[in-house]
């Protein structure tokens, strides 16, 4: 069964092709340390084929929610190391998804600071904040000579992780958050050299990407897309636009020779997807969306039919620490509880039981 054999992405050796997909889960504390909940959920978790952790804030404005992790402090780069420690000891292997939340955040969450875009174009919706729900601020849009500097920030965060144990980083660039955000002509209403014309609203990742991989190897550099998930009120509905966008970013990293690109879409099968892998020309993940459950079913027969390398998976790998030997042996699966998803407790997080040995 290919879908529990090994596979190189990069300089990654996965012991199988099931990989955990990066989730929000909100145990890091007002600090966004990781604490013994973290260092525990991701050990548990070690014999998934690859690890991506849940986003994680490169700077103190690009925090996306009260509870979410950083790496930026020296507090924050030790608890980190707990974790990538216990991960490895198990034999475990884990990236880091770097996540600026962009206009995704309230000054409540931050600090105080305003939020930064692309454009100062609210989201229409409210967010949970420390001090309750509140709706998403306007967000000040930044000027063409402050993207360096957050370049920068998200690289140093990348070189950070190495200095935390952990084996590349995946940068996030999907699901509403900042660089995702640059790519929709919605959220994108930019008149200069990084926005208007898809090559334009591709450039911030781009560069992005490119000075993360010059920082620490691009084979040990991920990136995740979600084209067309019109989440957040990041918008990209016209699909010929879409197309001429995400052709424009992989054509622009393509050459870096990535360890993988992760595609989350409902139809990871389909021409979309795979025209963009084939552009890509590196190791694809596939996600097929929030939708439904992945199942193992589904998981073997992308790997299979050769519409991915690897499958990444979220709400059972939640309930199922132990998914692949679970799934290998076609044995019976734990259900996710979607009331503890999100919270402060090891309840939903560190409590699922494992099969007995």
């Amino acid at each position: 069964m290919q879908l529990f054999a090994p596979v190189n992405l990069g300089a990654l050796a996965l012991s199988n092709r099931v990989v955990m997909a990066p989730l929000t889960r909100l145990r890091a504390g007002d600090a966004g340390v990781p604490n013994d909940l973290l260092v525990e959920h991701y050990r548990q978790r070690a014999t998934l084929g690859l690890i991506v952790t849940e986003g994680t804030f490169p700077s103190p404005v690009s925090r996306a929610y009260p509870g979410q992790p950083g790496i930026v402090t020296a507090e924050q780069i030790a608890g980190w190391r707990r974790v990538t420690e216990a991960v490895h000891a198990e034999g475990g292997i884990i990236v880091m998804q770097l996540m600026h939340g962009g206009r995704v955040t309230h000054p409540d969450i931050i600090e105080g600071l305003t939020p930064v875009a692309p454009s100062a174009i609210a989201i229409d919706g409210e967010t949970h904040t420390p001090l309750g729900k509140k709706r998403y601020p306007e967000p000040r849009a930044l000027e063409a000579d402050e993207l360096p500097g957050v370049t920068e920030e998200i690289v140093q965060a990348a070189r950070n992780a190495i200095e935390a144990g952990f084996d590349g980083v995946e940068v996030h660039s999907a699901n509403g958050y900042l660089l995702h955000e640059f790519l929709s002509p919605v959220s994108n209403v930019r008149t200069d050299a990084y926005g208007g014309s898809p090559a334009n609203r591709a450039r911030f990742g781009i560069e992005t990407v490119t000075a993360v991989a010059e920082a620490i190897g691009a084979d040990r550099v991920g990136i995740r897309i979600s084209p067309s998930h019109n989440i957040q009120d990041v918008f990209e509905t016209d699909e010929a636009e879409t197309k001429a966008t995400y052709d424009a970013l992989i054509d622009g990293i393509a050459p870096l020779g990535l360890a993988y690109l992760s595609v989350l879409h409902s139809d990871p099968a389909g021409e979309l997807v795979q025209d963009l892998r084939a552009r890509f020309g590196g190791p694809l993940m596939v996600n097929s969306g929030f939708g439904q459950l992945t199942t193992r079913d589904e998981a073997m027969e992308f790997v299979k039919a050769d519409h991915a390398d690897v499958v990444a998976v979220g709400r059972q790998v939640i309930a199922n620490p132990d998914l692949v030997a679970r799934w290998r042996d076609d044995r019976e699966l734990n259900e996710p509880n979607p009331s503890t998803f999100y919270g402060a407790t090891g309840e939903g997080y560190t409590d699922y039981p494992a099969l007995a040995i």
